[in-house]
């Protein structure tokens, strides 16, 4: 009897959930003119690759020049600034600062600059100077991940105003 309980349970949930719109993180109901997109960026481009392949998982088809939607990766930056001193004066904490600059080249040649930022706390101990350089990566390794996610869901709030 509360085997079958939960069961109803959970159907109803599901039901509830599906019929409000709710949708898990990361799936996207992709705007028409984004089935096809370019995206041009600098050689060796973490990012871009990055880029790439959200909007691949999203369900877009990437194309190298057509009557499409073009996204231009002006560029990519990481930079820091001290949050916080120790009590001998060095720096105990940075904030990490990633910055995507990109150009947005609608159907009808409309284009708009945009830009994407992200931020994460980081706490260096120079004691550990071999461990928190590895951090580091991996800290800026998820900064690109989100910064891409952004971007994508720039592009399509974007494409919605037309």
């Amino acid at each position: 009897m509360r085997r079958l309980a939960l069961v109803l349970a959970v159907f109803w949930l599901t039901l509830a959930l599906s019929g409000c719109g709710f949708q898990l993180r990361g799936s996207y109901q992709l705007p028409a003119d984004l089935e096809r997109v370019a995206i041009n960026a600098p050689q060796f481009s973490e990012f871009a690759e990055q880029a790439r392949q959200r909007f691949t998982l999203a369900g877009a088809e990437l194309v190298e020049q057509g009557d499409v939607v073009r996204i231009d990766i002006l560029g990519d930056r990481l930079s820091r600034r001290t949050l916080s001193l120790s009590a001998s004066g060095q720096v105990a904490e940075y904030e990490l600062i990633y910055t995507v600059d990109y150009r947005l080249i609608k159907r009808n040649g409309a284009t708009r600059n945009l830009q994407v930022e992200v931020f994460r706390d980081y706490q260096d101990d120079p004691n550990f100077a071999l461990a928190k350089t590895r951090e580091r990566e991996l800290l800026v390794a998820e900064m690109r991940e989100q910064a891409a996610q952004r971007m994508l869901r720039q592009v399509i709030a974007q494409l919605a105003e037309n």
